[in-house]
């Protein structure tokens, strides 16, 4: 009887310590967690309308303006002429470039004004006695006749009855033989067109040279231009005399040059215009690689902003009351990496860099505001110490 009663009492026992506990399990509430709520902080900027200028950029190697490229017409082996014909030589307009070996040709050509001279010397006592009027003026030509030099132009006759005369003594004929053999002399030296640099050189002295053979290539420094192609949407905002703004690939310098001729056709292809760019700076050289910005269009009450900043193509973030508000706008023109926008007042404060996870409602602090509290914290901090 007395386990019994020992086994009951542990049973109540135990069921009072279980029921005990779970009154004070129970009795107690968990304290409910604090939602941190985080503000991002971002960079802003207030908007001030302006005109906004639509760039166009473009880039290309340069290209001298006034190239000749140096081709033999005439035979015979390449004489000194005391400047070497080479790769970077400069040379002055009339300067002598190239001398070709002459000497038999330049025979054959004093032959033929020797002719000349004799045809001429031999009707002389027939003008005297036939036409009196016209001896003074063939007597004067004789007596200015240089050999060495170019043939002069023959006397004008007085009247048909002397040009007809002269015509039959075969003057006019020989006279215009030796005058394309003259011609053909000058092509045995090649001088300088105008002041440059000699970029090509094909012969050296010594060197036989042929009749069609390419010598070398000249070209004018100082004066280049830049061949851009140009989207066709903008063929009604090119201008010829525009100024445009020229960057060399390091963007270390600048060059200002202007639009100097545009194609009249479109590509077809790639629907680009042709548009040459001149530009005019010592320290330029053929073949540098150069980026253009050409001002193609300006439009009025705009701002330009980063590509990163839309929102839905036609919306932008501004900050109203701490918060972030999706604006309307109106995108007017796009590049690579700007947009030119309009329909912001002025005023309007928009953020500055793309806000990861960004939406309307969502609350924010700018950066200055940032810094404001912590330097008011901080001195909170600091007087809370002392």
């Amino acid at each position: 009887m007395r386990k019994i009663i020992l086994g009951i009492l542990a049973l109540l026992i135990i069921g009072g310590a279980i029921y005990a506990s779970k009154v004070i399990v129970d009795s107690k509430t968990a304290p409910k967690p604090r939602v941190k709520k985080e503000v991002k902080i971002i960079t802003t900027d207030t908007i001030t309308n302006s005109t906004v200028s639509i760039v166009i950029p473009a880039n290309g190697n340069l290209q001298a303006k006034r190239r000749v490229e140096l081709f033999a017409e005439v035979t015979g082996v390449f004489k000194p002429t005391g400047t070497l014909f080479k790769t970077g030589q400069g040379y002055s307009a009339g300067q002598s470039m190239i001398i070709i070996e002459n000497s038999e040709f330049y025979a054959q050509v004093q032959s033929s004004r020797s002719n000349l001279n004799n045809q001429i010397t031999a009707i002389m006592p027939d003008l005297r006695l036939d036409y009196p009027s016209s001896y003074a003026q063939w007597q004067s030509y004789l007596d200015s006749w240089d050999m060495n030099a170019t043939t002069p132009a023959l006397p004008q006759p007085v009247d048909d009855k002397e040009k007809y005369f002269i015509t039959g003594r075969n003057i006019y004929t020989t006279y215009y033989n030796i005058k394309n053999l003259e011609s053909r002399l000058g092509k045995y030296r090649i001088r300088a067109p105008f002041n440059g640099v000699l970029t090509e050189a094909m012969v050296t002295e010594g060197t036989l040279i042929r009749s069609g053979q390419q010598l070398g290539e000249f070209i004018q420094t100082g004066t280049y231009e830049l061949q851009v192609a140009i989207s066709s949407e903008f063929a009604g905002f090119l201008k010829l005399g525009e100024s445009v703004e020229l960057k060399n690939i390091s963007d270390a310098k600048i060059y200002t040059g202007k639009v100097s001729r545009i194609n009249g056709k479109v590509d077809q292809a790639s629907q680009t215009i042709t548009t040459v760019i001149e530009v005019k700076d010592d320290s330029l050289k053929e073949g540098m690689y150069l980026t253009a910005n050409l001002d193609a269009q300006k439009i009025e009450n705009a701002i330009e902003i980063n590509r990163s900043l839309l929102q839905n193509e036609n919306q932008l973030f501004a900050v109203e009351d701490g918060k972030l508000v999706l604006k309307t706008i109106q995108p007017v023109h796009f590049s690579d990496k700007k947009v030119v926008v309009k329909g912001l007042e002025n005023g309007t404060v928009i953020i500055t860099q793309s806000v990861p996870g960004a939406y309307e409602g969502m609350i924010v602090k700018t950066e200055e505001q940032a810094a404001q509290e912590k330097a008011n914290q901080t001195e909170t901090d600091q007087s809370a110490i002392k």
